[in-house]
């Protein structure tokens, strides 16, 4: 049983803001201690297994700690073989996701290919829903999401409150710059999708995303040549 186990909504929303004033500027693997010591079993990382870095950080300094993977039947095989060796070689209790239908049930209902007609419904079916599923018995959450990512990710605290789903949501990776994200790499020794050999700076579901060209953000390859530029996973 951890502090955090039994708090109300309103009690867990005051302990987001405090530890935001309280861990802002503080080191990733700080914010994930103070996590695994304040929620427990209560705490989980969800993972796209184009975020490595967290997921070993992670499993350093919250072992055991639960991670949740969404399966939306349409990522790489890369990705998948990323997802089999964490949850083989490193201290995470991985659980891997499932959308409420298969890919040939969504064509059956929605037609084919709903990912280019409808891109926004597609992320809603096979990645928010199980999402909500993955969170639910959870009282705090962490991403990989970084300040640099994108315009729409320049403001995210280190520790902060997500009032959609009446969590605490921990972004250890915040403020971290590409160049801190490869000199943990290199300096850990850290098994990365091989995807980013091939020029893939960020990795989603493999009908929507394309290597970026050098110069380019990190995230233009992500829904290319649309205006989408998140899942709503985060939104």
């Amino acid at each position: 049983m951890t502090a955090a186990t039994g708090l109300t909504p309103e009690a867990l929303r005051a302990l987001a803001e405090q530890a935001g004033r309280d861990l802002e500027g503080a080191d990733a693997a700080d914010v994930l201690r103070w996590a695994g010591a304040t929620f427990g079993r209560d705490l989980v990382l969800a993972s796209s297994m184009g975020d490595e870095v967290l997921v070993h950080l992670a499993a350093a300094t919250v072992p055991g700690i639960d991670v949740i993977f969404l399966d939306t039947g349409y990522h790489f095989a890369e990705t998948l073989g990323t997802r089999d060796y964490y949850a083989q070689f490193t201290d995470v209790r991985l659980r891997t996701v499932l959308p409420l239908r298969t890919v040939a049930e969504q064509d059956a209902e929605h037609g084919p290919r709903l990912h280019e007609r409808d891109p926004n419904l597609c992320c809603a079916l096979r990645k928010v829903e199980p999402l909500e599923r993955g969170l639910a018995p959870y009282a705090a959450w962490v991403t990989g999401m970084r300040r640099e990512d994108a315009p729409t990710r320049a403001d995210i605290p280190l520790v902060g409150w997500d009032a959609r789903r009446g969590k605490v949501k921990l972004n250890p990776l915040a403020a971290w710059t590409q160049a801190d994200v490869d000199a943990y790499v290199d300096a850990h020794h850290v098994v990365l999708n091989p995807l980013r050999q091939a020029g893939y700076a960020s990795i989603g579901c493999e009908p929507c995303t394309r290597p970026v060209a050098a110069g380019e953000d990190a995230r233009a390859g992500r829904w290319s040549g649309t205006s989408k530029t998140e899942c709503g996973l985060h939104t």
